[in-house]
């Protein structure tokens, strides 16, 4: 059995599925896909991001039933991305897990690489160029945390057009 873990910021679409079972192909073994979406639904998180639009002059609401029913529909919104990319990967007859993780992403992925015995990491995000300068994207950090290949892609780019970046 070959593990291979992906972290995806957002959902698949189907160039980004056959850009993923192409690295692959060569592969002697069954291959499994364990798929993680981070979703980020927390109170704190919601104020900070509300905060960063209002300059400074947000304030955070106050009623935990608005909160609760906008973090059960951010995490609803990610199950439904999760799905439907995991079914990209199935409808091409492969085995996938999923799992939304709503801590720190990148201490997720090390959790599962470790639980299922991954042989490689593939991070799928779109382009974040101040973050991949200063090495703080999610690439840089699992590189340095896991002690397996780590591979990033850019979502619904070819190979073709990542390599002209």
């Amino acid at each position: 059995m070959y593990n291979v873990a992906l972290l995806v910021e957002r959902k698949l679409i189907e160039i980004d599925a056959d850009q993923i079972l192409a690295l692959h192909e060569g592969v002697d073994d069954d291959v499994t896909y364990h798929m993680l979406m981070p979703v980020d639904g927390s109170p704190a998180a919601l104020s900070v991001s509300m905060t960063a639009f209002g300059g400074g002059q947000f304030a955070p609401m106050e009623e935990p039933a608005t909160y609760d029913q906008v973090e059960k529909e951010m995490r609803q919104d990610a199950q439904e991305e999760l799905d439907a990319s995991a079914a990209l990967l199935a409808e091409r007859g492969q085995t996938v897990t999923t799992k939304l993780v709503d801590y720190d992403p990148i201490d997720a992925l090390s959790d599962l690489v470790k639980e299922k015995s991954c042989d490689e990491v593939i991070i799928l995000t779109e382009s974040h160029v101040v973050r991949e300068f200063l090495h703080l994207d999610w690439t840089s950090r699992a590189r340095r945390k896991l002690d397996v290949p780590t591979l990033h892609l850019l979502e619904h780019r070819s190979f073709d057009e990542q390599a002209e970046m």
